[in-house]
């Protein structure tokens, strides 16, 4: 079976252009189960999203909350929410993905009155029950826009027609709360995560420390930790090895450099502990992962 990954910037923001300028909107019949290491990994995106659990269960990770979603239930992302889904075994999950302007251009009072209190709102995600009554119509709806999408041309209108639909029994029943200082506060934990990544993927071949992590923010060493276990549940030298591993698989597939050498090359200063680390999260030798992917 051939698995799917997600692409994203140092920031973590999703790379993949979602339709057109002229119509933002992305339909994904996906499942997670087919995805590298059965997840579909950290990110974020300004564009909107609904998903729903058709078959299966998901787990949906949003900073330091996880949200078992079992089958047919669903969840509503909000923009600039640093997410991850995984699954224990097939789980397959439709979402769609559109930027708000799609339903109004921004300074109309459509966008400013129904749109934008939601976008600005101290709510992340929202999940959908199948056992409350405007969640369930939400999620019907949403079933309706999938359907929708395997019409060959010409669906745009009534994908938009839905789409308005629930959005509307959103903005009715959500409790969006206000714009308070904890959503600041959350933004600025997500910029120094951010901060603190960009700093390990340009010294990720150096012999950097935690110490040297925190200080590029700059932050405590236990503040570091904190930010990276609230945010993405890992701590900063688990992702930077991680991180290490992620560049090396890659140059094992590109390359024909020995093992030992792009070890040394991506931070590793014991080969050994490279390859004892390597099998560990791919399941498979560094030979074995070239020779299966060459």
């Amino acid at each position: 079976m051939d698995t799917h990954r997600i692409y994203t910037d140092d920031t973590l923001r999703e790379t993949v252009v979602r339709g057109s300028q002229a119509y933002p909107f992305a339909f994904y019949p996906e499942n997670i189960w087919e995805f590298d290491f059965h997840r579909i990994d950290w990110h974020w995106h300004h564009e909107l999203e609904f998903l729903f659990v058709d078959k299966g269960t998901a787990i949906c990770f949003a900073g330091d909350n996880r949200i078992e979603l079992s089958e047919g239930s669903g969840i509503f992302i909000n923009s600039g929410t640093l997410h991850q889904y995984e699954a224990k075994s097939s789980a397959f999950c439709p979402n769609i993905v559109f930027d708000a302007t799609l339903l109004a251009p921004e300074d109309t009072l459509i966008y400013e009155k129904y749109v934008k209190p939601i976008l600005h709102s101290s709510v992340a995600f929202q999940v959908l029950q199948p056992d409350v009554a405007w969640q369930y119509h939400i999620l019907e709806t949403l079933n309706r826009i999938f359907s929708v999408q395997e019409i060959d041309g010409g669906n745009e209108l009534r994908t938009m027609h839905l789409l308005f639909q629930c959005w509307d029994v959103l903005y009715q029943n959500m409790n969006m709360g206000s714009i308070s200082p904890v959503v600041r506060r959350l933004n600025h934990r997500q910029a120094k995560l951010q901060t603190m990544m960009q700093y390990i993927h340009n010294h990720y071949k150096e012999a950097i420390t935690l110490d040297m992590i925190a200080n590029s923010v700059p932050i405590s060493k236990s503040g570091a930790l904190h930010i990276f276990r609230s945010c993405i549940q890992t701590s900063p030298v688990s992702y930077l090895i991680q991180y290490r591993l992620t560049q090396a698989a890659g140059q094992l597939k590109t390359t024909q450099k020995s093992v030992s050498f792009i070890a040394a090359d991506t931070g590793f200063s014991d080969a050994g502990y490279f390859c004892k680390k390597f099998k560990q999260r791919y399941h498979m030798s560094a030979n074995e992962y070239r020779r299966q992917n060459s």
